[in-house]
């Protein structure tokens, strides 16, 4: 019983190390590999090496493919590209298998003190980042060590060795129990690293290599399975990548014979052939499909075809659960949402002048309606950022996750504004039928459109995070505050003058700049932790910023 508990130790300590390995590159790199990606789509050739890069990086082409299809699922890249990225991605984590099959046990105790010794000092930074890869590293190497002493005993017991030699070969179940553990495992590089310590003694390289077919079946599998809540767009990507690999797996047991034959006399070592098998089976999966790759695509849109995109405003678009996995992708998907609430935001302001020009009621009730799409991708946003683990976030994603909490706020805040404004056209301008004086829809119009200007200012703002655009916005509050103190006071000295088109429309006026202004501030306070992050905040600033977050939920309706 102690040999087999040893060994389901040793093989849980092995999908811990891939999982540490996978997690800490991704915290160190993650957007560096996200932007490594998306610059070398241009052919299918160079795409494919990109994955089998980032792959070996990562050690995990579920993570590769998770990152791949959020980009398809953003319409950034195509899903022919995407297959590409795939089929190296694949190669990618079979080359790691062959260097973990060489004795590296000398490197585990040196990687294992390194890497805990940084995390300990520097954790929360990216020296500690680092320092979680070299103890994955480490861990995985033991584990290794560990797996050939378990089975080694294990396989000396009488008991055992009866059992294991009234086994036969049977391909489809060994395809299935590979399938199983893959996805069990969440790693299909650790069960074949497994695999091959089991190809030895225990299992026989007939069986072994069964078992790595359902590995990488098993691992397409656990993508599709990821991906299952995603929208279609990135659920495209996996499913494409299930196909070759079911293909390959069609193909492969038809010529394990010859390549028994050919190997054999070569590398006598039975897990130097298994790791081996493993490179080769996905050399030749890529190889034979990198030219079919828009084929392939054809038949996935075929049976996932995308939904029609009419209705896209009315709902989120980029809150993938899949990237869940990986904070650092997954607070990405949130701010392309917050991105896309803006986008409604700014569809409601703009509307706000062609109602106020030309009387639409309908108009304005739709506007308004829009608000309740404002308030959804507010609730989706922020029940989406309390599933991200804040613990696996560095501080500048930390720091991001605050910032986008903040922006959603601001454009929820202005939203409910608009909805308000718009309410107010319609009883005291449209129904009554009044009109603005031409001075004072000149007024309007000046504010307005200083207001969308902002509000894009705002928006690359947030995007980009520059520090002087953020302080121009800043300055915009000020600018904006007289703008709306000079128009007020030329609006009293036209209502001293008698003006009845001023004197009808005086409350909505007057309410209407004030809301111009308010919405304004709600668009400035995006500057603020911008600034409070790079140091360029005034003290004063610093505390109304904050007062301001305090302030917010007492808002909410």
């Amino acid at each position: 019983m102690k040999p087999l508990l040893n060994l389901l130790a040793a093989i849980a300590l092995l999908v811990w190390g891939t999982h540490l390995v996978r997690t800490g590159v991704l915290r160190v790199m993650g957007s560096r590999l996200r932007q490594f990606l998306s610059a070398s789509l241009s052919n299918r050739f160079t795409a494919a090496l990109s994955g089998l890069g980032v792959t070996a990086l990562v050690q995990s082409s579920t993570a590769t493919a998770l990152i791949t299809a959020s980009f398809v699922g953003r319409g950034l890249i195509t899903l022919p590209a995407a297959l590409a990225v795939m089929l190296g991605a694949d190669v990618g984590t079979s080359v790691m298998a062959v260097v973990f099959s060489f004795d590296l046990s000398w490197l585990s105790p040196l990687f294992i003190f390194v890497g805990v010794t940084l995390f300990i000092l520097r954790q929360g930074t990216p020296v500690g980042d680092v320092g979680r890869v070299l103890n994955g590293l480490g861990l995985m190497l033991l584990a290794l060590q560990l797996v050939g002493q378990a089975t080694h005993v294990l396989t000396s017991n009488p008991a055992v060795q009866l059992m294991l030699e009234s086994l036969t070969s049977d391909r489809v179940l060994e395809i299935l129990v590979g399938a199983t553990l893959a996805v069990l495992s969440y790693s299909s590089l650790a069960v074949v690293l497994l695999t091959a310590t089991l190809a030895i003694n225990v299992v026989g390289i007939d069986v072994a290599l069964g078992l790595v077919l359902g590995a990488n079946l098993g691992s397409g599998l656990l993508a599709v399975l990821t991906t299952a809540k995603s929208n279609r767009a990135t659920r495209q990507v996996p499913l494409g990548n299930l196909l070759f690999k079911l293909l390959g797996v069609a193909i492969a047991p038809a010529l394990i014979p010859f390549w028994l034959k050919a190997v054999r006399p070569l590398v006598p070592d039975p897990a130097v052939q298994t790791v081996l098998f493993h490179l080769s089976f996905n050399l030749m999966v890529g190889l034979v499909f990198i030219g079919l790759t828009q084929v392939v695509a054809g038949w996935v849109e075929k049976l996932l075809p995308l939904q029609d995109a009419g209705s896209a405003l009315d709902r989120p678009n980029h809150l993938d659960p899949s990237a869940l996995a990986t904070p650092s992708l997954a607070i990405s998907c949130a701010a392309r949402e917050a991105l896309h609430q803006a986008d409604v935001v700014e569809t409601m302001l703009r509307g706000v002048m062609t109602v106020i020009k030309t009387n639409d009621l309908q108009l304005a009730q739709d506007l308004r309606k829009m608000d309740d799409t404002v308030d959804g991708l507010y609730s989706a946003i922020k029940y989406y950022l309390t599933k991200i683990s804040r613990e696996q976030l560095n501080d500048k994603e930390s720091r991001r996750w605050t910032d986008i909490i903040s922006f959603t706020i601001n454009m929820e805040q202005i939203g409910d504004t608009v909805e308000r404004v718009l309410l107010d056209i319609e009883d005291k301008k449209i129904r009554k039928g009044r009109e603005f004086s031409e001075a004072g829809m000149t007024e309007i119009c000046a504010m307005h459109a200083r207001l969308l200007d902002n509000l894009r200012l705002g928006m690359s703002v947030f995007l980009d995070g520059n520090v002087r655009d953020a302080q121009r916005l800043l300055e915009e509050k000020v600018r904006f505050r007289e703008m709306e103190r000079e128009y007020a006071s030329s609006h009293l000295e036209r209502l001293a003058d008698r003006s009845a088109p001023s004197m009808e429309s005086s409350s909505l006026h007057i309410d209407l700049i004030s809301d111009l202004k308010r919405i304004n501030s709600h668009i400035c306070s995006i500057a603020y932790p911008i600034l409070d992050s790079a140091g360029a905040l005034a003290p004063s600033r610093l505390r109304d910023s904050r007062l301001q977050g305090l302030e917010a939920p007492s808002d909410r309706h």
